[in-house]
């Protein structure tokens, strides 16, 4: 099920109130390339993306990860007037922007785009705009 603003506004509340919000200090482990140290997230986010993490340095395909483009940002979401983007709750985040731009054909290899997608996040490559730098936390998991 995809999530939607009005499914984290439900289990949330405003995300101005950041009631559910962490600083999220990365395992050292996991501190590969530009894997922040620390991630200013929603709780919810912390699990799945340990464990995307964790693939995408198993398989290798963290070498595709060139730039850390954010999670937490309190905006609409882009085209709209009324909804807030998911990253408002710190529920997406935003990857090798600058190559996955929206709207643009995504440049994400398969096997980098399953190791978020096979531990609890959509991909906005898939959509039919695309916005391949975009994951998010899927709805079942909030």
């Amino acid at each position: 099920m995809l999530l939607t603003s009005k499914m984290a506004a439900t289990k949330f509340g405003d995300p101005a109130t950041e009631r559910h919000m962490v600083l999220w200090d990365v395992p050292a482990d996991l501190e590969i390339g530009v894997i922040p140290k620390r991630i200013y997230c929603n709780r919810a986010l912390i699990k799945p993306l340990e464990k995307a993490f964790i693939a995408l340095i198993k398989t290798g395909a963290v070498k595709e990860l060139k730039t850390w483009d954010g999670c937490f940002n309190i905006r609409k979401q882009r085209g709209s007037l009324f909804s807030a983007s998911l990253h408002s709750w710190g529920l997406a985040i935003d990857l090798n922007a600058a190559w996955n731009g929206l709207g643009k054909e995504p440049t994400l290899s398969d096997q980098f785009v399953s190791c978020f997608t096979d531990n609890g996040f959509d991909w906005g490559g898939y959509w039919q705009r695309p916005d391949g730098m975009h994951f998010q936390l899927k709805g079942e998991l909030i």
